[in-house]
């Protein structure tokens, strides 16, 4: 019986590999994309690929989409979220318009995908989300708090979806990767660097040091850490066995990340900022 999975974000890095690694192994799968040029990259990765426009931060574009994946099946196996940015700044100075930007893609897109695709999922036997979180939503990294507390958001709002839903074969899964070498950090890096320069004059400069410091690092994870291969083999096992956990964490930071979660909040804090001053310094 085929299946079909809908990947938001597939136009590159773990959104494409993931889109890949499911249709190599028998999926049907809609790939996410923005950008009209990027359809025809993923339609010759594989035939059961199939590019469809959706940006998750519009209602309209959301309603098109599953209007399009409703005339070709009445049901979905599986949605994957992991359309994604990643933003910067001091809360001391960030702008608010930063914030929801932020919010906008990671949660609102997120929970927006989901509900419209409930009605579908709930027609299959055994449905599935499966979100791409992060270590960062653990809330131990300093500078990219807009991007931790938004995967610490999408994880309880999924986990309530969870309790409160009635589909009885409904699992929600959240994967949780360490660094991974992927775009997303060039792109991040250059999107925040716009950001900071809306901070005042005050803010650039006491935190000065500290940005090109987080600056340089990001760009470092381009070529350093788990490859997007790693974390589409683990969406395709979460969406293969028969009883996936809840959570996952794939990378040894991502495992130290949990484990410093459960340290208590003033040796956690000390120990993260003790850190940072000295690999800044």
């Amino acid at each position: 019986m085929e299946k079909y999975v809908l990947v938001t974000g597939a136009s590159s890095g773990l959104g494409k590999a993931t889109a890949q690694k499911l249709a190599d192994n028998g999926f049907i799968v809609f790939a996410g994309v923005r950008k009209s040029e990027d359809n025809q990259t993923l339609e010759d990765l594989h035939q059961n690929i199939i590019p469809i426009f959706i940006d998750v931060t519009s209602e309209e574009s959301v309603n098109c989409a599953f209007e399009q994946i409703s005339k070709i099946t009445p049901k979905l196996y599986a949605l994957v979220n992991n359309a994604g940015i990643a933003l910067a700044g001091p809360v001391e100075y960030i702008p608010i318009e930063i914030l929801q930007k932020q919010f906008e893609v990671n949660v609102f897109g997120s929970i927006r995908a989901a509900q419209k695709a409930l009605p579908l999922l709930k027609k299959s036997e055994d449905c599935r989300i499966v979100n791409i979180s992060s270590m960062a939503s653990y809330g131990i990294f300093p500078f990219v708090s807009p991007y931790c507390v938004s995967k610490r958001a999408l994880d309880m709002f999924f986990n309530s979806l969870l309790l409160e839903c009635k589909i009885p074969n409904l699992k929600v899964i959240s994967i949780k990767p360490g660094v991974v070498s992927t775009p997303i950090w060039n792109k991040s890096v250059d999107e925040s660097m716009k950001n900071l320069e809306l901070l005042c004059e005050e803010g650039k400069n006491k935190y000065k040091k500290e940005f090109e410091f987080l600056a340089a690092n990001a760009r470092k994870n381009n070529e350093k850490g788990l490859k997007s291969q790693d974390i589409a083999n683990l969406v395709y096992k979460v969406l293969t066995v028969k009883r996936p956990a809840l959570s996952y964490n794939i990378g040894n930071d991502s495992v130290f990340a949990r484990f410093m979660s459960y340290l208590p909040q003033f040796l956690c804090n000390f120990l993260v900022k003790t850190g940072l001053k000295k690999r800044i310094n």
